[in-house]
């Protein structure tokens, strides 16, 4: 539903936690964050028939974005913008080939900072090109502001890194389990040569999945957490990454399935290819909302439900084979645009909005909530004023990059520059100002959500306005 202001206020009036003494408490944070999830797949979307029961009840019991983007759509930069609270062309990391400056700080050490547990699991891709992230999982967390957690490798870097000795902790528990080269040989022998099309289930075990592995991993966390301290917990998932390779198990979730949206402007495959292709990816994310709701189980359990701010996103979403292109790094809303869903204590109930917001606001909005002020060197704005009510408006516009192009959007107008939707592609290694000059692309998000139409030529001002916030 949609409330006005007088509504809005009265609705959060009625949900901010307090003590007995009517002093607020200090609220948990559960930030659960998969990887390559885009926006619109998810049960909240009209129409599609994904199943997503717990991020639908976490829908309805908060507020969900209908317009976010990630800062950067690519699994390293978009964690670092994250973790920095800072844009892209500001953050210093330009693509999966840097690691994060361990000197640079984060807002996870200013959690831990003030006096909170500050626990992850999965895949942080912070040090991506180093490939170490050490047996126990923990190498450089406490660096980054953690007080515990297991970081490990994505699902490529786990078998680059780790094929015959273990760089990860997850790839240490496949040897262990003598699962290693079976995985292995499954994702160079199959999923390598064919790609998304190979969809086929994974050999292994239900236990030996990465999701539920790192699923489990968050819960055991959960409950290691020291108690009457507040806790900040972040669950990276490692799906809906690709490749599709599901569980035997999870096949039958979606095997009769016949009315996922079909790929928007593809050429390269059949339509029941792309069924085919789309069911994996749905029972994918249906299994990550299964882990979400353990995890909510998990903190309904310790009695901390009502005072814990739970927030769902992702990294960066996943083209599908939309406009021919496949996993992320472009422009389209299907890469940068993601989910972003967020309820507890304070929060308005019920709500959807299409006020611009970006992942790398959840910084913001985390330190915010603990009663931190925002450093200024953050880009990263607090998403509190909106969610509680006392404000109708968060951006004015949000931005996103890869070099070359950059991108910005008001809302309902897009304006891409340095990228040739003509050309398929964006000219390799130029640097933004080489590829500025490359014709703009401007959609209408409200009038065309599948962006097939370019209508630079038709709205000047439009173009004129988001140029100069470009620019700005």
């Amino acid at each position: 539903m949609r409330l006005n202001r007088r509504e809005l206020l009265t609705a959060a009036a009625g949900s901010i936690g307090l003590t007995a003494c009517g002093e607020s408490r200090p609220p948990n944070i559960l930030f659960l964050f998969p990887d390559q999830l885009r926006w619109d797949w998810l049960e909240t979307t009209s129409g599609m028939p994904v199943r997503t029961p717990n991020i639908a009840a976490l829908a309805n019991r908060g507020v969900l974005f209908e317009r976010a983007w990630c800062a950067s759509p690519l699994c390293a930069p978009s964690r670092a913008c994250l973790a920095a609270g800072m844009e892209y062309d500001r953050c210093g990391v330009r693509g999966n080939g840097d690691n994060y400056p361990v000197d640079k700080p984060t807002f996870y050490q200013e959690l831990r900072t003030a006096n909170y547990h500050v626990a992850g699991c999965g895949k942080f891709d912070l040090h991506k090109a180093s490939s170490n992230w050490g047996l126990d999982g923990k190498h450089l967390l406490q660096e980054w502001g953690f007080s515990d957690g297991i970081d490990n490798a994505g699902k490529f870097d786990a078998i680059n890194s780790g094929a015959e000795t273990p760089a990860d902790q997850y790839m240490g528990y496949l040897h262990a389990k003598g699962l290693a080269e079976m995985h292995v040989s499954d994702f160079n022998d199959r999923r390598g040569r064919v790609g998304y099309r190979n969809v086929a289930p994974t050999p292994l075990p239900n236990h030996a999945y990465c999701d539920n592995w790192i699923g489990q991993n968050g819960i055991d966390l959960l409950k290691a957490t020291p108690a009457g301290k507040p806790w900040f917990l972040q669950v990276n998932f490692a799906g809906p990454h690709n490749p599709l390779d599901i569980t035997e198990s999870m096949v039958p979730l979606y095997r009769d399935v016949e009315d996922l949206p079909p790929a928007n402007r593809n050429t390269q495959y059949s339509a029941d290819e792309h069924l085919l292709m789309r069911r994996n990816y749905s029972a994918m994310v249906e299994n990550i909302d299964y882990w979400c709701g353990r995890l909510i189980e998990e903190v309904e359990a310790r009695g901390e439900l009502e005072n814990t701010l739970i927030i769902f996103s992702s990294d960066h979403g996943e083209m599908l084979g939309d406009h021919d292109w496949w996993g992320k790094i472009v422009p389209y809303e299907a890469s940068a645009g993601v989910p972003l869903v967020a309820a507890g204590p304070g929060v308005i109930r019920g709500v959807r909005t299409s006020t611009p917001a970006s992942v790398m606001d959840v910084a913001a909005t985390c330190l915010d909530y603990v009663g931190l002020p925002v450093p200024a060197s953050m880009d990263s704005r607090s998403l509190r004023p909106l969610l509680s009510g006392q404000s109708e408006s968060h951006r004015e516009y949000l931005f996103s990059g890869f070099e070359p192009w950059r991108a910005v959007t008001d809302g309902q107008y897009k304006l891409v520059r340095g990228f040739d939707q003509s050309l398929g592609a964006y000219p390799s290694g130029s640097t933004y100002a080489e590829a500025r000059n490359l014709t703009p692309m401007l959609f209408d998000l409200v009038a065309d959500p599948f962006e097939n139409r370019n209508i630079a030529d038709q709205a000047p001002d439009v173009l004129r306005r988001l140029d100069e916030a470009l620019s700005g």
